[in-house]
């Protein structure tokens, strides 16, 4: 079981700070975005087809077919990257890459450790009864996920006191950004958790800051 200094080993969420951000451009993100958003709602309709294959698959076979494993991440590490930009987090002004890849060199970054072997016997609740504490956890964070990105909720309310914060003081709250990235963290564990990609369940833990707990913790 994971003690609270313990890393959470499957997933790794990492996010940078831009040195200096636009004091303006934040209000407009929502436009800059739309593209994003266009691709991603065909994307998640495409990541839902594949979890449905991926669940016979892990029943039959325990194995999350890699090819359609990699897919699912590169569309939760494109949503990841959109998010951070915009109203997620509103941590860069480096406009997000069209890409599935995991992109090293942008602020925004998301691993998630492929399993060798996944339970058939959890493949079967996991998505739905486990997960359904974590669900009640990340609606009050999130208010419900739309085409990869987080559309309201303490995530987006924080989010935005940041933009203010920024257009007034050309600074972003450490402590703020420390918090929204954890948040957006547990989202991205329960995502991952709930889309059949780790057996591990999400820890009921808030691990704040833009790197994990103990660096390289993805194996």
């Amino acid at each position: 079981m994971d003690t609270p200094s313990a890393p959470y080993a499957p997933v790794a969420v990492t996010a940078e700070l831009d040195g200096r951000l636009s004091r303006w451009l934040w209000l407009v993100k929502w436009i800059l975005v739309i593209p994003h958003w266009f691709v991603l709602i065909f994307l998640w309709i495409a990541f839902f087809v594949v979890t449905v294959i991926a669940f016979f698959a892990i029943l039959f076979t325990e194995r999350f077919p890699r090819g359609l494993f990699d897919f699912n991440l590169g569309v939760l590490r494109w949503s990841w990257r959109v998010s951070y930009y915009s109203y997620g987090a509103l941590g860069t002004d480096r406009y997000p890459p069209f890409s599935l890849g995991p992109e090293p060199d942008y602020p925004a970054r998301l691993d998630i450790a492929y399993p060798e072997r996944l339970s058939r016997s959890l493949v079967l609740v996991k998505w739905w009864l486990l997960a359904i504490p974590q669900y009640l956890v990340i609606a009050f964070f999130t208010s419900g996920m739309h085409a990869g990105w987080w559309s309201s909720g303490l995530i987006t309310l924080l989010t935005l006191i940041a933009g203010f914060a920024v257009a007034f003081t050309e600074k972003y709250p450490r402590d703020l950004f420390a918090l929204i990235v954890g948040l957006n963290r547990w989202v991205l564990r329960v995502a991952a958790y709930a889309s059949l990609m780790t057996d591990a369940y999400p820890p009921f833990r808030l691990d704040q800051g833009g790197t994990e707990p103990h660096s390289g913790t993805v194996r």
